[in-house]
């Protein structure tokens, strides 16, 4: 038993504390956040209401709205990746309009408000960040409690810093919790491999595709769950015929691995990925519909993936995948990336425009993705430069 307090057995409390505030945040309810000998409350966007507004205002303090950067566009001299913005007056209407109307950081007389951006501090961006551990809308409320009617609220409490490191922390907790034997069309001999951890409180899955050598350089791709291609088939992505192709090639070529990591919508979660859908269709790209919502370009980690591979035998891959990010975090993770090869779905009217921005706007490898609709490739061509 050593000198550990029962508590302590069940896991790290820094840990378990953030756990709980994400699921406060995920079910609209408010925590309090210390940071600096500082007490802050902080409530999800998502969970204001009518009602919970005026109890903000019963406050010597002013709540403040806290989203990315790039959400609020100013010219400031606030260059953070968060900032805070303190709307006058702050009213279920003026939020409202300042997210339609006012995300250029100036005043909007013709709406009714009056708009100062300030630097977020270390409460801000904690709160900021429960939001994106939540999978909810990144923006929140967070207001400085001193006495007064907010300190009596019964809410969770969490240290900022808790927070803030609550992802690395969590994927240094990577194991496998369960594993057998599943066959799978055209691959009879497949393992599912189980891990939790790695980002968040989500399990994530190995594939091993038929029975490849850790001698020698593995197949590997990583894929980032998608329910609306990999499950449905949507035709606004190639991620359903990446998937499946690529298992297909790897059964050929001898085996390999097929990391299916729980990231949807990169990063943002699938109701997020449905709102920037609901943008897409108004005529914005993948990239911009998510920077409307306040995400930025990708808010994915691959680093828990190379210890993923680490823990099941493998050490040098040929890494199966369009996007340079996960050569670069696999190499940076102490990984052998011994060659790449592309990783090519067909191209339909409904996604030609999704691949063009994912080549011009995040630099992904893909050829020709703003061609002709109708010209369909080979899904998958293991062909590709050695990088």
């Amino acid at each position: 038993m050593g000198s550990e307090t029962p508590f302590n057995s069940l896991g790290d409390p820094r840990q378990i504390a953030v756990e709980r505030a994400i699921s406060e945040f995920r079910a609209a309810r408010p925590v309090f956040i210390k940071a600096d000998g500082v007490l802050a409350l902080a409530v999800p966007v998502e969970g204001l209401s009518e009602q919970s507004i005026p109890l903000l205002l019963d406050n010597k303090h002013k709540p403040r709205l806290v989203l990315s950067q790039s959400k609020v566009k100013t010219a400031s001299e606030v260059e953070e990746e968060v900032a805070a913005v303190s709307l006058k007056p702050f009213t279920s209407e003026t939020i409202t309009a300042f997210f339609e109307h006012g995300i250029d950081g100036r005043e909007s007389p013709e709406q009714g408000y009056a708009v100062k951006i300030e630097r977020a501090g270390d409460a801000d961006r904690a709160a900021w960040t429960l939001t994106n551990l939540a999978f909810l809308l990144p923006a929140c409320v967070v207001i400085p409690v001193d006495g007064g009617s907010l300190s009596k609220l019964p809410l969770l409490t969490i240290d900022a810093s808790a927070i803030l490191a609550f992802r690395d922390n969590e994927a240094k907790t990577l194991k496998i919790v369960s594993r057998t034997f599943v066959p799978l069309e055209g691959v009879t001999e497949s393992e599912f491999v189980v891990f939790r951890g790695g980002d968040g409180l989500r399990d994530q899955v190995a594939v091993i595709v038929s029975n490849p050598s850790p001698k020698r350089p593995v197949l590997v791709r990583i894929h980032s769950a998608c329910l609306t291609g990999d499950l449905f088939g949507s035709l606004k992505c190639d991620c359903g015929d990446q998937l499946r192709g690529t298992v297909q090639v790897m059964s050929e070529e001898g085996g390999g691995i097929v990391l299916y990591l729980d990231q949807e919508g990169r990063g943002n979660g699938i109701a997020n990925k449905i709102r920037a859908y609901g943008l897409q269709a108004e005529g914005f790209d993948t990239y911009d519909a998510d920077a409307m919502l306040g995400f930025g370009q990708d808010q994915r980690r691959f680093d828990f993936a190379a210890e993923m591979l680490k823990q099941l035998g493998y050490t040098s891959i040929r890494l199966m995948t369009n996007n340079p990010h996960k050569i670069e975090a696999l190499r940076a993770a102490g990984l052998d990336v011994a060659s790449t090869h592309r990783v090519n779905g067909r191209k339909t009217a409904h996604n030609v425009k999704y691949l063009a921005a994912k080549r011009d706007k995040a630099g992904h490898l893909i050829d020709g993705a703003a061609g002709d609709a109708a010209e369909l490739e080979d899904p998958i061509r293991l062909s590709g430069p050695a990088v």
